[in-house]
């Protein structure tokens, strides 16, 4: 019963850092839209909060295990 409940964590982890890296990226789309001269800085901070959510991510799911 425990391991599957850590399967089920583990999937939960998964969703979620998919889901805040997806809305982050579709965030930045409409931001660089928006002001196109500010790209650069937009993507640079995209990147930044997607690295770190997927770091929070896989040490979540080293965690689980």
């Amino acid at each position: 019963m425990e391991g599957t409940l850590n399967l089920v964590g583990a999937g939960l982890i998964v969703i979620g850092a998919g889901l805040g890296i997806g809305r982050i990226g579709g965030s930045a789309m409409d931001a660089i839209a928006r002001q196109p001269e500010a790209s650069g800085k937009i993507q640079t901070a995209m990147l930044i909060a997607a690295a770190l959510i997927e770091g929070i991510g896989f040490a979540a799911l080293f965690a689980v295990k």
